[in-house]
């Protein structure tokens, strides 16, 4: 039986504007919470082998901790997701300039991404949610006026899809991505390093020590970057200075979808499988977190409490021409699809 999406308050913006959020569920339990400010899964609930309902994803239960600053939770990326190295690019023989809010380089769309911006809502039907937002010529320094829509669909198939479908009125680059930190433990003072990790990659892009990729495109074989079979997140971490924070090569075209990582979770059987259209997917192992922000249960989100896979075009290609392109034409649409599957072992 299909149950109606839930809209209520979530807060206001400074300026006034009202936030909402959109509760999605299907028939097993599973259920999405999703507010139209940065397009942000604030909460995703699934059962364990035990059918226990908790959390899987790291956030908060208010507007304010997400005004205050957070390393884009549960956040919809764009126009650019990861890095861009200087902030500059050339396109067409003109020279860009980009936000620069990552050291010396342009991040998940610059100071003011697609993750800290109010999205228009509109609920389709009982499953869907679609959100819209016009990025204005010259936003962070992108040429062009991108429309843009995000729309999530939760199945009983136990699979939260989202949809990007982006148009341009000028030449421009685009890469949009979700940024949800999961802990499939459903208690965030769990690491999550014993999770067993699976990528359907067989090379990667090495990367600088600013996480600029230098170009090669490597092998994964005889590295800490061989995930082809399950292995835990943690068993070769320590040879990765820093952690885990690179693009693998998945080699899908935006015509398809495909099953691109696995994972899944010793102790409560919970399991992850995530498909995409997307020729990469950034693996990260919440490196950066610290213990300076608590979410709603009062835990303070430490270092390895969430990773992240975000299936994307690979960082920094307006300056790779060896790279799959990310240029958005006018009279093209730009369409990526990701989709995470919830299930139990």
């Amino acid at each position: 039986m299909d149950m109606p999406i839930n809209e209520e308050q979530f807060g206001q913006l400074p300026d006034g504007r009202d936030v909402h959020l959109y509760t999605l569920r299907n028939s097993n339990g599973i259920e999405a919470k999703i507010t139209n400010y940065g397009g942000i899964i604030v909460s995703l609930k699934t059962p364990d082998k035990d059918g226990t309902i908790e959390n899987i994803v790291l956030g908060f239960d208010d507007l304010e901790s997400y005004l205050d600053g957070h390393p884009y939770f549960g956040a919809l990326i764009g126009r650019y997701g990861n890095r861009i190295e200087d902030g500059q690019f050339e396109l067409n023989g003109e020279e860009y300039q980009l936000s620069v809010n990552d050291g010396d380089h342009h991040l998940h769309g610059g100071e003011k991404g697609f993750d800290k911006v109010l999205w228009d809502a509109e609920i389709l039907d009982d499953r869907r949610l679609q959100l819209s937002y016009i990025s204005g010529d010259g936003e962070e320094g992108y040429p062009g006026r991108l429309n843009v829509t995000a729309t999530y669909y939760l199945s009983d198939d136990n699979e939260l899809r989202l949809e990007f479908e982006a148009t341009t009125d000028e030449t421009t680059p685009v890469n949009l991505t979700a940024h949800s930190y999961f802990n499939l433990t459903g208690n965030p003072e769990n690491t999550i390093l014993d999770h067993e990790l699976k990528i359907d990659a067989d090379q990667y892009t090495p990367a600088t020590a600013d996480l600029i990729p230098t170009g090669e495109i490597a092998d994964v074989e005889g590295t800490p970057f061989n995930f082809t079979e399950y292995i835990a997140i943690g068993a070769r971490i320590d040879q990765v200075p820093g952690g885990y924070d690179h693009n693998f090569v998945t080699g899908s075209s935006n015509d398809s979808q495909s099953l691109q990582a696995e994972v899944r979770e010793p102790e409560t059987g919970r399991t992850l499988k995530l498909y995409s259209t997307e020729p990469g997917i950034q693996f990260y192992s919440g490196n950066f977190l610290d213990g300076t922000l608590t979410n709603a249960d009062g835990i303070d989100l430490e270092k390895y409490s969430g990773f992240c896979l975000e299936p994307q075009h690979f960082p920094n290609s307006p300056n790779e021409p060896g790279f799959p392109s990310t240029i958005l034409n006018p009279g093209e649409t730009y369409r990526a699809v990701i989709a995470y599957r919830f299930d139990v072992k």
